[in-house]
């Protein structure tokens, strides 16, 4: 699935996906208290996979939005990257973007499987899915030429819904006949469904996401480079991808900074390069070159200084600070853990592109007890290395 990549680069490119799960669930104890002074209180030198409590929260500043949830889990960032990685996975590697929309709505959506934070682009995106749905609707209906009665026209939305939501273009027409011809055998009818489901087809808009430049634009890139890697075309399908969830400009500007980084370090560019690679697709360079600046690791000190909230803005000066001056896997975790606030949306950029860098195991790699501790790990080991070798 991964094109214009030799094969000798696969290995690191699964452990930087590994290294993005593994940073996530490593941070959730954790996530969004911005106390850096209480979180060395409760964590120490080693803060990952703690426990989310809500006690850690107590006297400082933050939001527990993690009950019920045990180390190892994955937080809301995670999750929505597992859904664009079963897209992908379905696909060949390649970005469908009916596809991802139905996945992402069906899981975290109304009856899904999801149990958690929901944060504000997923909640506008569903909400958008809706209604983009429910206006390709009335469009449809407005057009139909054959006289139906109400009930028909209600029973024909729900026939042809099923098949709109993961099938486009020619692909429509037969299975959308079969469905209405065990209702109705008239051909009007049927032809009226037809005409139905491709007007909604054509009125489906790609770009379901929320005006909104926070972290979750970013955080699901990992897998999308992973397939795109090399490719000419990752700045585009880059911006597909996001306007997805995030429909917003400065949004997509970030994510094309955060993907060639990822896309530089996937291909085996050292940090130093893959960073002046990312830095000029930045909204703002001259903040990124800012944060890389100076000698030592201040992760408590770059989100003082940038902020450590879940704006874009605000996270990417940070991660580029940690890239920049860590020297290990585990050591740059354990300063994003320490720098407080949205320490998993960052964990999703910073883990992938540490991994890439030194890989697993070893004094500055993944280390193998953290990939243990990760809720589901077989199975998502399996579905990154699915993702990555096969073609």
């Amino acid at each position: 699935m991964t094109s214009n990549l030799s094969s000798d680069r696969k290995p690191a490119i699964i452990a930087a996906l590994a290294g993005g799960w593994v940073a996530d669930a490593a941070s959730l104890g954790l996530h969004w208290l911005y106390d850096s002074q209480r979180i060395h209180e409760v964590g120490g030198q080693s803060p990952e996979f703690l426990p989310p409590k809500p006690d850690y929260f107590k006297g400082g500043v933050g939001y527990f939005a993690h009950g019920g949830k045990q180390p190892g889990d994955i937080s809301h960032y995670g999750a929505a990257t597992g859904v664009l990685t079963d897209s992908l996975l379905a696909n060949e590697g390649k970005l469908d973007v009916r596809d991802y929309q139905r996945r992402f709505r069906a899981f975290f959506g109304p009856g899904g499987h999801w149990r958690g934070y929901i944060d504000n682009p997923t909640r506008v995106t569903l909400d958008n899915l809706n209604t983009i749905e429910k206006k390709a609707i009335e469009q449809a209906q407005s057009t139909t030429t054959a006289e139906l009665t109400e009930k028909q026209k209600r029973i024909l939305v729900q026939k042809v819904l099923p098949y709109t939501r993961r099938l486009s273009g020619e692909q429509l027409a037969e299975p959308v006949r079969r469905a209405i011809s065990l209702t109705y055998q008239q051909p009007e009818i049927q032809n009226a469904g037809v005409h139905l489901a491709e007007t909604i087809d054509r009125h489906l808009l790609p770009e379901s996401g929320a005006d909104d430049m926070q972290l979750p634009a970013v955080s699901k890139l990992p897998p999308l480079v992973a397939c795109y890697c090399g490719s000419d075309k990752l700045m585009e399908v880059t911006e597909t991808g996001v306007r997805i969830t995030n429909h917003n400009d400065e949004a997509v500007a970030w994510a094309k900074c955060a993907a060639t980084l990822l896309n530089q370090l996937f291909q085996g560019k050292p940090m130093s390069a893959a960073l002046d690679a990312a830095t000029p697709e930045a909204p703002d360079p001259e903040t990124l070159n800012k944060a890389r600046s100076g000698s030592l690791l201040d992760a408590a000190g770059a989100g003082d200084t940038y902020g450590r909230t879940c704006y874009l803005h605000e996270a990417m000066p940070v991660i580029f600070h940690i890239l920049r001056h860590a020297d290990s896997y585990t050591g740059a975790v354990r300063a994003n853990i320490h720098c407080g606030g949205d320490s998993c949306g960052r964990a999703w950029i910073i883990g992938p592109a540490m991994a890439a860098l030194h890989g697993v195991g070893g004094g500055r790699g993944i280390p193998l007890s953290w990939l243990a501790r990760v809720t589901d790990a077989p199975d998502i080991l399996t579905d990154i290395e699915s993702l990555v070798n096969c073609r």
